[in-house]
Protein backbone atom coordinates (compact mmCIF):
# COMPACT_ATOMS: atom_id res chain seq x y z
CA UNK A 1 0.00 0.00 0.00
CA UNK A 2 2.00 3.10 -1.02
CA UNK A 3 0.94 6.69 0.35
CA UNK A 4 1.39 8.86 -2.69
CA UNK A 5 -1.09 6.53 -4.50
CA UNK A 6 -3.47 6.77 -1.45
CA UNK A 7 -3.31 10.79 -1.65
CA UNK A 8 -3.83 10.67 -5.62
CA UNK A 9 -6.70 8.38 -5.37
CA UNK A 10 -7.80 10.86 -2.46
CA UNK A 11 -7.85 13.69 -4.72
CA UNK A 12 -9.29 11.99 -7.48
CA UNK A 13 -11.63 11.23 -5.74
CA UNK A 14 -12.56 14.67 -4.46
CA UNK A 15 -12.25 14.13 -0.99
CA UNK A 16 -11.06 16.95 1.60
CA UNK A 17 -9.15 15.14 3.82
CA UNK A 18 -7.43 11.51 4.13
CA UNK A 19 -7.13 9.69 7.84
CA UNK A 20 -4.46 7.15 8.42
CA UNK A 21 -4.39 5.03 11.94
CA UNK A 22 -3.06 2.17 12.84
CA UNK A 23 -5.82 -0.90 12.18
CA UNK A 24 -7.98 0.82 9.93
CA UNK A 25 -7.84 0.57 6.07
CA UNK A 26 -7.39 4.65 5.25
CA UNK A 27 -10.38 6.59 5.62
CA UNK A 28 -11.78 10.02 2.40
CA UNK A 29 -13.78 12.89 4.30
CA UNK A 30 -16.11 13.65 1.37
CA UNK A 31 -19.03 16.35 1.47
CA UNK A 32 -18.16 16.61 4.93
CA UNK A 33 -18.70 12.75 5.95
CA UNK A 34 -16.65 10.16 6.31
CA UNK A 35 -15.84 6.74 4.02
CA UNK A 36 -13.48 3.79 4.53
CA UNK A 37 -11.36 3.53 1.28
CA UNK A 38 -13.32 0.45 0.30
CA UNK A 39 -16.71 1.93 0.18
CA UNK A 40 -15.27 4.62 -2.41
CA UNK A 41 -13.02 2.01 -3.95
CA UNK A 42 -15.16 -0.40 -5.70
CA UNK A 43 -13.61 -4.18 -5.25
CA UNK A 44 -10.65 -1.98 -3.95
CA UNK A 45 -9.06 -4.65 -1.33
CA UNK A 46 -7.79 -2.46 0.66
CA UNK A 47 -6.81 -3.87 4.50
CA UNK A 48 -6.10 -2.06 7.41
CA UNK A 49 -3.07 -0.11 8.30
CA UNK A 50 0.15 -1.61 9.97
CA UNK A 51 2.89 -0.67 11.71
CA UNK A 52 4.84 -1.38 8.84
CA UNK A 53 2.36 0.57 6.71
CA UNK A 54 2.58 3.35 8.81
CA UNK A 55 6.18 3.76 9.24
CA UNK A 56 6.98 3.88 5.44
CA UNK A 57 4.83 6.45 5.02
CA UNK A 58 6.94 8.84 6.74
CA UNK A 59 9.65 7.28 5.05
CA UNK A 60 8.43 8.61 1.92
CA UNK A 61 6.86 12.09 2.89
CA UNK A 62 9.60 13.11 5.57
CA UNK A 63 13.65 13.36 4.80
CA UNK A 64 16.09 13.32 7.41
CA UNK A 65 15.71 16.30 9.31
CA UNK A 66 11.91 16.51 9.68
CA UNK A 67 11.36 12.53 10.71
CA UNK A 68 13.92 13.43 13.67
CA UNK A 69 11.79 16.91 14.77
CA UNK A 70 8.51 14.82 14.35
CA UNK A 71 9.95 11.92 16.68
CA UNK A 72 11.46 14.04 19.04
CA UNK A 73 8.11 16.55 19.26
CA UNK A 74 5.58 13.95 18.18
CA UNK A 75 3.43 16.34 16.10
CA UNK A 76 4.64 17.88 13.06
CA UNK A 77 2.57 19.80 10.33
CA UNK A 78 4.13 20.11 6.64
CA UNK A 79 3.06 21.32 2.94
CA UNK A 80 3.44 18.08 0.46
CA UNK A 81 3.72 18.16 -3.51
CA UNK A 82 2.52 15.65 -5.24
CA UNK A 83 2.46 15.73 -8.94
CA UNK A 84 -0.22 18.02 -9.74
CA UNK A 85 -1.92 17.97 -6.27
CA UNK A 86 -0.47 19.47 -2.87
CA UNK A 87 -1.77 18.39 0.52
CA UNK A 88 -1.19 20.03 4.43
CA UNK A 89 0.20 17.16 6.41
CA UNK A 90 -0.15 16.33 10.05
CA UNK A 91 2.00 13.82 12.04
CA UNK A 92 1.10 12.85 15.44
CA UNK A 93 0.84 9.72 17.68
CA UNK A 94 -2.26 7.68 19.13
CA UNK A 95 -2.20 4.96 21.29
CA UNK A 96 2.33 4.83 20.94
CA UNK A 97 0.94 4.74 17.15
CA UNK A 98 1.80 6.96 13.51
CA UNK A 99 -1.35 8.76 12.85
CA UNK A 100 -1.55 10.83 9.56
CA UNK A 101 -4.39 13.17 8.43
CA UNK A 102 -3.84 14.96 4.88
CA UNK A 103 -5.94 17.71 4.01
CA UNK A 104 -6.49 17.61 0.09
CA UNK A 105 -5.46 21.04 -1.66
CA UNK A 106 -6.97 22.64 -4.62
CA UNK A 107 -4.52 23.25 -7.77
CA UNK A 108 -7.16 25.98 -8.88
CA UNK A 109 -6.59 29.52 -7.57
CA UNK A 110 -9.60 30.52 -5.49
CA UNK A 111 -11.13 33.45 -6.32
CA UNK A 112 -13.96 35.52 -4.68
CA UNK A 113 -16.27 34.97 -7.09
CA UNK A 114 -16.28 30.63 -7.05
CA UNK A 115 -16.55 30.83 -3.18
CA UNK A 116 -19.77 33.39 -3.78
CA UNK A 117 -18.43 35.88 -1.78
CA UNK A 118 -20.39 39.24 -1.60
CA UNK A 119 -18.89 42.44 -3.73
CA UNK A 120 -18.62 44.20 -0.68
CA UNK A 121 -15.48 42.32 -0.13
CA UNK A 122 -13.71 43.87 -2.97
CA UNK A 123 -14.32 47.24 -1.64
CA UNK A 124 -13.17 46.51 1.41
CA UNK A 125 -9.74 44.38 0.52
CA UNK A 126 -9.05 47.26 -1.70
CA UNK A 127 -7.95 49.41 1.74
CA UNK A 128 -4.59 50.23 2.88
CA UNK A 129 -5.06 49.38 6.27
CA UNK A 130 -7.28 47.09 8.74
CA UNK A 131 -7.90 43.90 10.51
CA UNK A 132 -10.13 40.94 8.07
CA UNK A 133 -10.89 37.86 10.22
CA UNK A 134 -11.81 34.58 8.49
CA UNK A 135 -13.61 32.61 11.49
CA UNK A 136 -15.05 29.21 11.71
CA UNK A 137 -14.65 25.98 12.68
CA UNK A 138 -11.62 23.36 11.55
CA UNK A 139 -12.28 22.03 8.22
CA UNK A 140 -14.97 25.05 7.07
CA UNK A 141 -12.88 26.47 4.04
CA UNK A 142 -10.63 29.50 6.05
CA UNK A 143 -7.77 29.07 4.31
CA UNK A 144 -9.36 28.94 1.31
CA UNK A 145 -11.23 32.41 1.41
CA UNK A 146 -7.78 33.69 2.97
CA UNK A 147 -6.46 32.47 -0.55
CA UNK A 148 -8.91 34.00 -2.92
CA UNK A 149 -8.70 37.12 -0.69
CA UNK A 150 -4.78 37.18 -1.83
CA UNK A 151 -5.47 36.14 -5.04
CA UNK A 152 -8.45 38.78 -5.53
CA UNK A 153 -5.10 42.07 -3.80
CA UNK A 154 -2.27 40.02 -6.28
CA UNK A 155 -4.59 40.25 -9.60
CA UNK A 156 -5.88 43.95 -8.86
CA UNK A 157 -3.13 45.95 -6.47
CA UNK A 158 0.91 46.50 -6.83
CA UNK A 159 1.38 45.65 -3.24
CA UNK A 160 3.96 43.95 -0.98
CA UNK A 161 1.84 40.70 0.03
CA UNK A 162 4.02 38.84 3.40
CA UNK A 163 2.05 35.26 4.35
CA UNK A 164 2.94 33.71 7.47
CA UNK A 165 1.56 29.57 6.75
CA UNK A 166 1.70 26.67 8.77
CA UNK A 167 2.35 25.40 6.74
CA UNK A 168 2.16 26.71 3.28
CA UNK A 169 -0.72 25.56 1.30
CA UNK A 170 -1.75 27.62 -1.46
CA UNK A 171 1.51 28.50 -4.05
CA UNK A 172 0.91 32.08 -5.18
CA UNK A 173 1.77 33.36 -8.36
CA UNK A 174 3.13 36.61 -8.15
CA UNK A 175 0.49 38.80 -10.51
CA UNK A 176 0.60 43.24 -10.10
CA UNK A 177 2.13 42.03 -6.42
CA UNK A 178 4.94 40.90 -4.80
CA UNK A 179 4.20 37.59 -2.51
CA UNK A 180 7.00 36.41 0.42
CA UNK A 181 5.09 33.17 1.59
CA UNK A 182 7.07 32.20 4.77
CA UNK A 183 6.48 28.92 6.99
CA UNK A 184 6.65 28.16 10.46
CA UNK A 185 9.40 26.25 11.40
CA UNK A 186 11.58 26.55 7.95
CA UNK A 187 11.56 30.01 7.75
CA UNK A 188 10.18 31.60 11.31
CA UNK A 189 10.50 30.07 14.62
CA UNK A 190 6.57 31.40 15.12
CA UNK A 191 3.93 33.25 14.05
CA UNK A 192 4.51 36.16 16.92
CA UNK A 193 8.47 35.99 15.66
CA UNK A 194 7.20 36.43 12.20
CA UNK A 195 5.13 39.73 12.17
CA UNK A 196 7.14 41.13 14.20
CA UNK A 197 10.28 41.05 11.86
CA UNK A 198 7.47 40.90 8.73
CA UNK A 199 7.18 44.74 9.56
CA UNK A 200 10.78 45.19 8.77
CA UNK A 201 10.18 43.97 4.98
CA UNK A 202 8.29 46.87 3.86
CA UNK A 203 5.09 44.97 3.08
CA UNK A 204 1.18 45.82 2.92
CA UNK A 205 -0.65 43.53 3.11
CA UNK A 206 0.49 40.61 6.00
CA UNK A 207 -2.11 37.32 5.84
CA UNK A 208 -1.59 35.47 8.98
CA UNK A 209 -2.45 31.00 8.72
CA UNK A 210 -4.17 31.21 11.87
CA UNK A 211 -4.05 33.61 15.24
CA UNK A 212 -3.44 31.21 17.66
CA UNK A 213 -2.41 33.19 20.73
CA UNK A 214 -1.69 36.17 23.34
CA UNK A 215 0.92 37.44 21.46
CA UNK A 216 0.47 36.76 17.62
CA UNK A 217 -3.08 38.91 18.18
CA UNK A 218 -1.87 41.61 20.24
CA UNK A 219 0.94 41.66 17.10
CA UNK A 220 -1.19 41.39 14.07
CA UNK A 221 -4.05 44.40 15.83
CA UNK A 222 -0.67 46.67 16.62
CA UNK A 223 0.20 45.71 12.61
CA UNK A 224 -3.39 46.53 11.59
CA UNK A 225 -2.69 50.22 13.78
CA UNK A 226 0.51 51.07 11.87
CA UNK A 227 -0.89 51.06 8.52
CA UNK A 228 -0.99 47.48 7.57
CA UNK A 229 -3.73 45.61 6.13
CA UNK A 230 -3.67 42.29 8.14
CA UNK A 231 -5.68 39.09 6.91
CA UNK A 232 -6.07 36.16 9.66
CA UNK A 233 -7.89 32.89 11.09
CA UNK A 234 -9.85 32.29 14.03
CA UNK A 235 -11.12 29.22 14.97
CA UNK A 236 -14.54 30.97 16.50
CA UNK A 237 -17.62 30.38 15.69
CA UNK A 238 -19.48 34.05 15.11
CA UNK A 239 -18.45 37.67 14.56
CA UNK A 240 -18.98 38.25 17.87
CA UNK A 241 -17.47 35.23 19.55
CA UNK A 242 -14.04 36.72 17.65
CA UNK A 243 -14.74 40.04 19.50
CA UNK A 244 -15.11 38.43 22.26
CA UNK A 245 -12.13 36.06 22.04
CA UNK A 246 -10.00 38.43 21.27
CA UNK A 247 -10.90 40.97 24.31
CA UNK A 248 -10.50 37.79 26.35
CA UNK A 249 -7.21 36.71 25.30
CA UNK A 250 -6.08 40.13 27.14
CA UNK A 251 -5.22 40.56 31.19
CA UNK A 252 -8.46 42.54 32.69
CA UNK A 253 -5.85 45.62 33.05
CA UNK A 254 -5.40 45.60 29.16
CA UNK A 255 -8.65 45.11 28.21
CA UNK A 256 -10.08 48.86 27.75
CA UNK A 257 -7.14 49.31 25.88
CA UNK A 258 -7.74 46.39 23.09
CA UNK A 259 -11.56 47.52 22.79
CA UNK A 260 -10.12 51.01 21.62
CA UNK A 261 -7.59 49.82 19.17
CA UNK A 262 -10.02 46.78 17.81
CA UNK A 263 -13.32 48.91 17.53
CA UNK A 264 -10.87 51.55 15.10
CA UNK A 265 -8.81 48.52 12.96
CA UNK A 266 -11.31 46.20 12.33
CA UNK A 267 -12.74 46.61 9.18
CA UNK A 268 -14.71 42.82 8.93
CA UNK A 269 -15.18 39.35 10.11
CA UNK A 270 -16.12 36.49 7.80
CA UNK A 271 -17.44 34.17 9.64
CA UNK A 272 -18.74 30.80 7.97
CA UNK A 273 -19.31 26.99 7.66
CA UNK A 274 -19.70 24.23 5.03
CA UNK A 275 -23.14 22.44 4.99
CA UNK A 276 -24.32 19.63 2.40
CA UNK A 277 -25.57 20.39 -0.60
CA UNK A 278 -29.07 18.45 -1.77
CA UNK A 279 -27.20 16.24 -4.78
CA UNK A 280 -23.82 16.00 -3.07
CA UNK A 281 -20.89 18.73 -2.03
CA UNK A 282 -21.39 21.86 0.02
CA UNK A 283 -21.72 25.23 0.01
CA UNK A 284 -20.77 27.55 2.54
CA UNK A 285 -22.81 29.64 4.94
CA UNK A 286 -21.23 33.03 6.06
CA UNK A 287 -21.89 35.72 8.82
CA UNK A 288 -20.49 39.10 7.54
CA UNK A 289 -19.95 41.65 9.61
CA UNK A 290 -18.48 45.19 8.50
CA UNK A 291 -17.03 47.58 11.28
CA UNK A 292 -19.47 50.65 11.49
CA UNK A 293 -19.76 53.71 13.80
CA UNK A 294 -22.21 51.40 15.65
CA UNK A 295 -19.85 48.39 16.50
CA UNK A 296 -17.42 50.56 16.88
CA UNK A 297 -19.21 52.10 19.83
CA UNK A 298 -20.61 48.57 20.69
CA UNK A 299 -17.15 46.62 20.81
CA UNK A 300 -15.81 49.92 22.72
CA UNK A 301 -18.56 49.75 25.33
CA UNK A 302 -18.04 46.14 26.19
CA UNK A 303 -21.73 45.64 24.81
CA UNK A 304 -20.68 42.90 22.24
CA UNK A 305 -24.07 40.53 22.64
CA UNK A 306 -25.75 43.71 21.14
CA UNK A 307 -23.47 43.47 17.37
CA UNK A 308 -26.17 40.89 16.52
CA UNK A 309 -28.91 43.28 16.01
CA UNK A 310 -26.47 45.61 14.37
CA UNK A 311 -25.63 42.94 11.56
CA UNK A 312 -29.54 41.99 11.29
CA UNK A 313 -30.00 45.74 10.11
CA UNK A 314 -27.45 46.08 8.16
CA UNK A 315 -28.25 44.29 4.88
CA UNK A 316 -27.73 47.38 3.02
CA UNK A 317 -24.58 48.08 2.83
CA UNK A 318 -23.15 44.18 3.12
CA UNK A 319 -23.90 42.78 6.33
CA UNK A 320 -26.05 39.44 7.03
CA UNK A 321 -25.92 37.14 10.13
CA UNK A 322 -25.64 33.44 9.59
CA UNK A 323 -29.25 32.22 10.51
CA UNK A 324 -30.19 34.70 7.27
CA UNK A 325 -27.96 33.04 5.09
CA UNK A 326 -28.99 29.75 5.60
CA UNK A 327 -31.97 30.50 5.23
CA UNK A 328 -31.65 31.81 2.18
CA UNK A 329 -29.79 28.47 0.77
CA UNK A 330 -32.73 26.61 2.26
CA UNK A 331 -35.74 28.78 0.28
CA UNK A 332 -33.19 29.02 -2.83
CA UNK A 333 -33.21 24.90 -2.75
CA UNK A 334 -29.35 24.23 -2.04
CA UNK A 335 -29.60 22.88 1.19
CA UNK A 336 -32.56 20.48 3.26
CA UNK A 337 -33.80 21.79 5.93
CA UNK A 338 -32.43 19.17 7.75
CA UNK A 339 -29.00 20.65 6.86
CA UNK A 340 -30.36 24.13 7.97
CA UNK A 341 -31.58 23.44 11.00
CA UNK A 342 -28.21 21.65 12.06
CA UNK A 343 -26.51 24.77 11.57
CA UNK A 344 -28.75 27.70 12.68
CA UNK A 345 -28.62 29.22 15.83
CA UNK A 346 -32.46 29.93 16.09
CA UNK A 347 -33.68 27.04 14.05
CA UNK A 348 -37.23 27.63 15.12
CA UNK A 349 -37.16 30.95 13.00
CA UNK A 350 -36.15 28.74 9.69
CA UNK A 351 -39.68 28.95 8.38
CA UNK A 352 -40.27 32.48 9.19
Amino acid sequence: MEINNILKLAAEKQASDIHLLFGQPPIFRISGELFDINQVVKGGGFTVLKVADLESFIGVILDREQKKRFLENRDLDLGYQLDDYRYRINFSFEKGHIKIVARVITDQDPTLAELGMPSVLEKILSLHQGLILVTGPTGCGKSTTLAAMVNYINANSSVNIVTLEDPVEYIFKPKKSIISQRQLGTDMVSFASGLKHALRQDPNVIMVGEMRDFETISTAVTLAETGHLVLATLHTYSAAQTIDRIIDIFPPHQQNQIKSQLSFVLTAIVSQRLIPKIGGGRVAAREILLNNSAIANLIREGKVAQIVSVIETGGNVGMITLDKHIKQLYQDGIIDREAALGQMQYPDTLED
